[in-house]
């Protein structure tokens, strides 16, 4: 197989808001879910689509936790003192550092099209931009030497095998696929610690 590689880079990105709760404990960040592919598709070429991107690795410079602090949907009243609160948490969220993100497509023309448009990590403030790779805009590689990429990369697999990716917020209430998460390289470039 041969693929046409777009590179996106970024100061930033969050990969996460789906999985909020829960990512203190996972840290799905290293990995893009299903969802998260198809929203990019979907951003680049129009709703409906979504199996161009045919694969991806994601490596970055550093990660670092931060918190944010989150309110509760319901408020409450107090009536000693005549006031509505909302209920206050903090979440740790971690921020992947100059993220690096490999989009391969399996035509020249639809890597043109993502080349000349920007994505986000689920988050419009996190942009990612086409970036040079190679010395050009689109790279054109093979399958082995796309597996050769550093990164993080979730493959599909069986439900024996894999790690559940969540549900699919296309299809409500049904379970997305399961993956394995490979590790090609040396993932994140530097450390902060």
């Amino acid at each position: 197989m041969h693929y046409y590689i777009v590179k996106y880079t970024g100061p930033f990105g969050y990969i996460k808001p789906w999985t909020a709760v829960r990512d203190e404990l996972t840290y799905s960040e290293k990995f893009l879910a299903p969802a998260t592919i198809q929203g990019i598709s979907q951003k680049l070429f129009g709703l409906g689509e979504k199996d161009r991107v045919l694969r991806y690795r994601l490596c970055f410079g550093a990660y670092s936790v931060q918190q944010e602090q989150t309110w509760a949907k319901k408020p409450t009243y107090s009536r000693t003192k005549q006031s509505i609160d909302y209920r206050k948490g903090i979440l740790n969220r971690g921020v992947l550092l100059e993220p690096e993100l490999y989009l391969a497509f399996g035509s020249e023309k639809d890597a043109d099209i993502a080349a000349e448009q920007h994505i986000c990590l689920c988050r419009n403030e996190d942009l990612l931009w086409p970036d040079l790779c190679n010395g050009k805009l689109i790279t054109s590689m093979s399958q082995p030497a796309f597996d050769e990429l550093p990164g993080f990369e979730l493959v599909p697999t069986e439900v024996n095998r894999g790690i559940p990716t969540g549900r699919n917020r296309f299809e409500p209430g049904h379970p997305m696929t399961y993956g394995e998460l490979t590790t090609t390289g040396n993932p994140i470039r530097y450390s902060l610690y």
